[in-house]
């Protein structure tokens, strides 16, 4: 019988699926099992069904001006229940810190007068917009969703590496790849406990009704998005459909006075909240890019007199600044009086002289980003980079410090990914995905799993050509020994367990798979 992890070699990095050659760890064996018979071929063909599926589905992505299905890996990304508890608690944690920030930033600025955050930092990001100052929204939330970028060292220990407040992406393809998993493999959902992820548009959507503005019974929620022409329209399609709201562009809306409204067939309809995936330049022609025309002309007076609410708010792109990245730690301990669960990578502060010449003196051996860059855009990996690229690199960074940080390289962790007609691992990240209804934040059980699907290849992103996977979370079973177990660990070691006292078992997407209520 084949076995296709026969050839498998562990990477230099802390591995997901393998404790060590050969010793699959707890959460992964039924895959391990499901996976092991296949050979090759079995494992070609099914990746190309998803590959048509999503093509057929429009779940595809632009790179390189090419239209492509997004790549999904067949071995599935596995965290069990302590885990994602320890991540749920550290994003939570941030995200509140940030919310804070924002608020501050734009109002008291009060961290800047402590001394916390150098004033300087905030005047000179190139997404702090003087607009935005005064504008308070009616719920106090500003981070509606968040995605807080995580990787895996060689420990084992989860890391930030950066933090996503403006338009954060990519969760149509958890939703996505979920379906395709369930429709390839459907005997691994009949075994395993895989949390759902079809709860994340109505969790989505009673938040952005909870920011809609006082006095508004029945707020009217619509999904801006720039047009088809845009790379994630997929992906505003997708949460309008699910959230059961209007997908509208610029031109659909229009302003009067103070009011925003929605052009439709049978006539204008008072708009209260606009979940915007545009960016703020090109938001509201008045106060921004004069030469936008995808935008909403006087939507930002509307958002300032508290008739409309804006999510995500305009400005977030202060949070989303690598170098503000460097004090996160510190703005947890300054609003919430308490450490940070999640630390970050370790970074350089390239606006300081000293820090910035022993950068100059190690350029081959760290990790250069802009500190605007999105989608892995302006990175350069040291270690991988040529003679002429880091002597570039080196009048850039002299010319314009504050553009730039520099972080010690992290061996993100591996996974076996389907690759070169066989399973080789491969780095990955982690994308969470956080809902901030103003009294609580929830994470969509899982996020995004992306991965590097070039052998070697750090940088993740689709739009640098990486691929993802399905993001399984495990639930916890409380009532056996204090801590619980994982039912999925329990199953895989051949066993059956009763229900725990007072849970009462709920079916999963197209399986009979049991798993605890709500955490």
């Amino acid at each position: 019988m084949a076995d296709v992890f026969d050839s498998y070699a562990l990477a230099d990095a802390w591995d997901e699926m393998f404790e060590r050659p050969g010793v699959v760890r707890a959460a992964y064996e039924p895959v391990f099992a499901a996976l092991q018979p296949l050979d090759a071929s079995d494992l070609a063909f099914r990746a190309e069904q998803m590959a048509r599926s999503f093509t057929d589905r429009g779940v595809t992505y632009a790179h390189a001006g090419e239209e492509r299905p997004f790549p999904l890996d067949l071995v599935p990304r596995i965290l069990d229940a302590a885990e994602w508890d320890t991540l749920t608690r550290g994003v939570r944690q941030r995200v509140r810190a940030l919310e804070a920030y924002l608020g501050d930033a734009y109002g008291r600025c009060q961290v800047f007068e402590d001394g916390v955050v150098p004033y300087r930092l905030l005047h000179s990001s190139p997404h702090y917009h003087r607009a935005a100052h005064g504008v308070e929204p009616p719920n106090g939330v500003r981070v509606h969703v968040a995605g807080v970028d995580l990787v895996r060292d060689v420990d084992g220990g989860f890391r930030v590496l950066e933090d996503n407040v403006r338009i954060p992406s990519g969760v149509s393809y958890v939703i996505e790849n979920r379906r395709a998993m369930t429709r390839v493999f459907p005997s691994l959902f009949a075994e395993a406990p895989v949390r759902p992820v079809d709860e994340y548009p109505q969790r989505l959507l009673a938040a952005l009704r909870a920011a809609a503005p006082e006095g508004t019974d029945d707020p009217v929620v619509v999904v801006l998005s720039p047009g088809v022409h845009n790379a994630a329209y997929f992906e505003h399609a997708l949460l309008a459909r699910l959230m059961g709201v209007q997908l509208v562009e610029g031109r659909d809306l229009v302003c009067s006075g103070t009011r925003v409204r929605m052009r439709t067939t049978r006539g204008e309809v008072p708009v209260h909240v606009v979940y915007r995936r545009i960016d703020d330049e090109f938001l509201d022609p008045l106060h921004f890019r004069p030469d936008s025309l995808i935008g909403c002309p006087g939507i930002m007076t509307a958002a300032r007199a508290g008739h409309v609410t804006l999510a995500n708010a305009v400005g977030n792109g202060i949070a989303d600044d690598k170098l503000l990245y460097t004090y996160v730690p510190d703005l947890i301990r300054y609003y919430l009086g308490e450490e940070p669960l999640l630390p970050n990578v370790e970074t350089y502060r390239l606006e300081d002289p000293g820090q910035l010449e022993a950068v100059l003196d190690q350029l081959d051996r760290l990790v250069i980003k802009p500190v605007d860059g999105a989608g892995g855009a302006g990175i350069v990996i040291g270690p991988q980079a040529d003679r002429p690229t880091l002597e570039r690199l080196r009048r850039a960074l002299t010319a314009d410090p504050r553009g730039w940080i520099a972080q010690r390289p992290v061996r993100l962790s591996t996974s076996p990914t389907l690759a070169g007609g066989g399973v080789a691992p491969r780095h990955i990240d982690l994308r969470p995905f956080a809902v901030n209804d103003g009294g609580d934040v929830w994470l969509l059980p899982g996020g995004l799993t992306r991965v590097a699907l070039g052998e070697g290849n750090l940088v993740v992103n689709s739009s640098q050509g990486g691929g993802s996977k399905d993001t399984w979370v495990l639930p916890r079973y409380r009532g056996h020994g204090a801590a619980g177990r994982s039912l999925f660990a329990a199953i895989a070691a051949g066993r059956t367990l009763p229900p725990a006292r007072g849970v009462v078992p709920r079916e999963l997407g197209p399986a009979a798979a049991q798993q605890e209520g709500a955490q």
